[in-house]
């Protein structure tokens, strides 16, 4: 995999938004995301024409989030995140930036914002869908054709970050268990996906 200059990675960690005053997410080689409290809004999204799943159960030590892919969307992430947690890639990992009222952010092998998978980034598919709270987009550095694996999950309504990330997803049951990870940059103590996989 190529190496990652930690440069534009951390221009964007600790780059602030003068709108919101929220810094924006970010992956050192290719990813990022962030989520807050309350219900989630259901998003659209057909189940593609194949008939395979696209319904992502997201499980984490506290219990399951379930998450309604959006091939309709980002075709290119969505079959790319189908194909990691397919070989079991996001088992164990980290939630290693998770930014209280923002996002919580993992996908990332190494742990530490730079990693990816061993597959070449994708190009941004990006479109007006807001990021609210649930909402899933896919971390990246300041190149938008630079996502990979990581992801963010977005703790409440983050305008600022509309039409910058690719959207890839939306938690529709369980967003209390996002809610519920260990906070901080990194957290003292991060917790990690038990697992991810597709419903039946």
């Amino acid at each position: 995999m190529r190496a990652v200059s930690l440069v534009p990675a951390l221009l964007l960690m600790f780059s602030v938004v003068a709108c919101g005053q929220s810094p924006t997410p970010d992956a050192g080689s290719s990813q990022q995301a962030n989520a807050g409290a309350g219900d989630v809004v259901p998003a659209g999204g057909e189940a593609n024409a194949a008939g395979s799943s696209d319904t992502l159960i997201l499980e984490l030590k506290t219990g399951k989030a379930t998450i309604r892919l959006r091939p309709d969307l980002a075709p290119k992430h969505v079959q790319r995140i189908k194909q990691l947690v397919a070989e079991g890639f996001y088992n164990g990992l980290k939630f290693h930036r998770v930014i209280e009222g923002f996002m919580a952010q993992t996908g990332d092998p190494k742990g530490t914002g730079e990693g990816g998978s061993p597959y070449p980034d994708l190009e941004a598919e990006f479109t007006p869908t807001a990021f609210e709270r649930g909402t899933i987009g896919a971390a990246r550095t300041n190149d938008p054709n630079s996502a990979n694996s990581q992801f963010f999950i977005t703790f409440t309504h983050v305008p600022h970050l509309n039409g910058q990330y690719t959207v890839w997803g939306q938690v529709v049951e369980g967003m209390q268990h996002i809610d519920s990870v260990a906070k901080g940059e990194p957290p003292a103590n991060p917790d990690v996906i038990v697992k991810m996989y597709l419903a039946k």
